[in-house]
């Protein structure tokens, strides 16, 4: 591989990654503690950077060095159903829906027989958690509060209290459950 390609592979990523985070050339900058006209030679391939500005430009935009220099990669990738981690509590399956961490979030899929019921785990205080139901009827009991969903309804709650899930029907209910939690750094600073 020539420099050329090099530099025009690392211009294309880091305009990439940058466009992806909704920033401008100058807050990446300054995230990244050089100067906007850095920043700007990195992104039209016509830098030599040296390490440590290549090193800053990854840490701001949360990649490693690889990922800065790597060829392109497929914008998407199919996980099947068999790589996504699967549990069983009592006798609901939980199935996660997000095959990489993603900092703060939790999807996953509840699958609750007829007569099941789940009690859910209280999350960092702040947490807020939505349950949706896709099928049948779910009943969710959070912090004394009773909602029975239908297919189609959504609640939001605090995630942070006591609460439970039921299936309030006859035949399988179905609910995905989106958890955003709440660094407990920011609760400690709070």
């Amino acid at each position: 591989m020539t420099e050329t390609n090099l530099s025009e592979r690392l211009a294309d990523n880091v305009r990439q990654l940058r466009a992806a985070r909704a920033k401008t050339q100058q807050q990446m900058a300054k995230l990244a503690g050089v100067p906007r006209a850095t920043w700007a030679n990195l992104e039209s391939g016509a830098a030599n950077p040296t390490l440590s500005v290549l090193h800053a430009a990854a840490a701001a935009l949360g990649v490693s060095l690889e990922e800065l220099l790597a060829p392109p990669r497929a914008t998407g990738r199919h996980y099947p159903r068999a790589e996504l981690k699967e549990r069983q509590r009592g006798q609901v399956q939980i199935r996660k829906l997000l095959p990489d961490p993603v900092p703060g979030m939790d999807i996953e899929r509840l699958e609750l027989p007829e007569g099941a019921r789940m009690t859910g785990v209280p999350h960092t205080p702040g947490t807020r958690e939505y349950l949706a139901c896709e099928r049948g009827r779910i009943l969710l009991v959070a912090s004394g509060d009773r909602y029975e969903l239908e297919a189609g309804d959504v609640v939001a709650f605090r995630g942070d209290q006591r609460h439970s899930y039921g299936n309030a029907g006859s035949g399988v209910a179905i609910g995905y459950s989106v958890v955003m939690l709440v660094s407990p750094l920011a609760v400690a600073s709070g």
